[in-house]
């Protein structure tokens, strides 16, 4: 007898009824990029579709995403002062503060997810306070525990330390339950590397930095194992969701990362992997949209439950309920 697979694959319908893995816009967590003033918006060249935005053109984004389903955005802000210690990541009346409080303000059951890092807001664009020309981790976690509260205090539903300090899980865990933010989740970027494909990004954060390069703390790409005790340490430190980024190039990372530990997982679609399609897709090589479906389907393929994607309004649109005849 000859064995036939493609009876199941023979029409759309069929395809759809035994398909393995579904992507659905609540998997989607949608990156703000917000800046002071009003009624502006400002494009990021290297990423088509992206934008910086104030806080009232970043409320009708948000709406926009939440309308087609999209139940979570991650702030950053791009403030207008920066520092040696980037003091406007913690002030109580920040621009991501008064983004947070506007957004629930706005909408209530929108989840908020609050990027807590020093880049955007130092002058000389690294995660945390210099010490020469080296990062202080402890210094800076004093500050990330600032941050953090701050954020809860504006209304943050999530806490997302993303600079790959030593100890920042359990640091920001402590100052938050000892100001009453129990409830208030951290969603750690456990497996951050060191990666070239934040370059646009730095564009739409303003964070690039001012000398050397950010591989004495954000992880060395060749290395797998690591990541897993990367994870295993936020874990047992309080983090309620952990993260892989990038995750295009790093799929096997999801993917062991999903094998050993139970976690909600977030794959992070970063910049340039968002910016490589766009540019490939305007120059008619590929078929934007499907290429763009076929890689969100490969990050819950790999084990991802949810994922931070610029793509995040246009692939829900695709999603949408269908009509039948």
């Amino acid at each position: 007898m000859i064995v036939r697979p493609r009876r199941l694959r023979r029409t759309a319908t069929l395809r759809r009824l035994v398909q393995e893995t579904a992507v659905s816009a609540a998997d989607f967590i949608y990156p703000l990029f917000v800046i002071p003033g009003q009624s502006r918006r400002l494009p990021v060249a290297s990423m088509p579709g992206v934008e910086q935005r104030t806080i009232d053109q970043a409320l009708l984004l948000a709406r926009q995403a939440w309308e087609v389903g999209i139940g979570a955005v991650i702030l950053f802000g791009i403030p207008e002062q920066k520092d040696a210690t980037g003091s406007e990541a913690y002030r109580e009346d920040g621009l991501v503060q008064r983004a947070i409080a506007a957004l629930k303000q706005e909408l209530p059951e929108l989840l908020v997810i609050a990027d807590a890092c020093f880049c955007e807001y130092t002058d000389h664009g690294h995660c945390g306070v210099l010490q020469g020309h080296d990062v202080d981790n402890d210094a800076t976690l004093e500050l990330l525990a600032r941050a953090a509260v701050s954020y809860a205090a504006a209304g943050a539903d999530i806490i997302a330390p993303s600079g790959m300090m030593d100890g920042m899980v359990t640091t920001i865990r402590t100052a938050l339950d000892r100001h009453d933010y129990t409830q208030v989740a951290i969603l750690s970027y456990a497996a951050k590397y060191a990666s070239a494909f934040y370059g646009p990004f730095r564009d739409a954060a303003g964070s690039t930095p001012q000398f050397g390069d950010r591989r004495s703390y954000q992880m060395d790409s060749a290395n797998r194992r690591e990541a897993l005790r990367e994870v295993a340490l936020d874990i047992e430190q309080g983090a309620d969701m952990v993260m892989v980024k990038p995750a295009l190039a790093y799929l096997d990372i999801v993917r062991d990362v999903r094998n050993r530990f139970d976690v909600p997982l977030v794959a992070y679609n970063v910049s340039g992997e968002y910016a490589m399609l766009k540019a490939a897709a305007a120059q008619g090589w590929i078929d934007g949209p499907r290429v763009m479906m076929e890689t969100l389907t490969a990050f819950k393929r790999a084990g991802a439950d949810l994922i931070i994607t610029y793509h995040a309004i246009e692939a829900a649109q695709l999603l949408l309920p269908r009509t039948f005849p």
